[in-house]
């Protein structure tokens, strides 16, 4: 067994044990950059001060059309700006979005299988195919009913119990 002190990084081999940073392959390095980049920019990106200054480029923009005529040269710019920019937004926004909603479906997974009583067929519920989601809606909407109906009785049974002490 590799002595591990020191540095704390751990050492390829012996106990099956993770790799360090050397070891990761170019792909891994660049989505777990991607996904840094993502969170910081859409972090800048979704500020108040972002909307602001895209607002200051199209009032700009829209200042200089009568010096340019108003041509399609300078309607092909804010076109163009536009598109790419939305463009790489669609990327920002759904990779954080991805990862938004995989952090909180592994929150619920781990507080459904920390409840005793929980069923834990509930756990990784989005792999279920449409069907499957469609018969569980209508077997919780059927549970609200009930718990309805049960309501409306204790509501009953409280004003009965009210009258029949006054």
């Amino acid at each position: 067994m590799a002595n591990h002190k020191g540095n704390g990084r751990r050492k390829n081999g012996g106990n099956g044990g993770g790799a360090n940073e050397e070891d990761r392959d170019l792909f891994c390095r660049m989505r777990d950059a991607f996904g840094i980049f993502a969170r910081k920019a859409s972090n800048v990106l979704g500020s108040a001060w972002a909307f602001v200054i895209a607002i200051g480029i199209i009032i700009v923009w829209a200042a200089t059309g009568h010096a340019f005529g108003y041509s399609d040269t300078w309607q092909l710019i804010i076109n163009t700006g536009t598109t790419i920019v939305t463009f790489l937004m669609v990327f920002l926004i759904q990779n954080t979005q991805n990862r938004d909603a995989k952090a909180v479906h592994l929150k619920l997974d781990e507080l459904i299988r920390a409840l005793g009583p929980a069923r834990n067929k509930l756990v990784d519920l989005e792999k279920l195919s449409d069907d499957q989601l469609k018969t569980l809606e209508q077997e919780f909407e059927k549970l609200r009913k009930r718990a309805e109906g049960a309501k409306e009785e204790v509501e009953e049974l409280k004003e009965t119990t009210t009258k029949s002490n006054r």
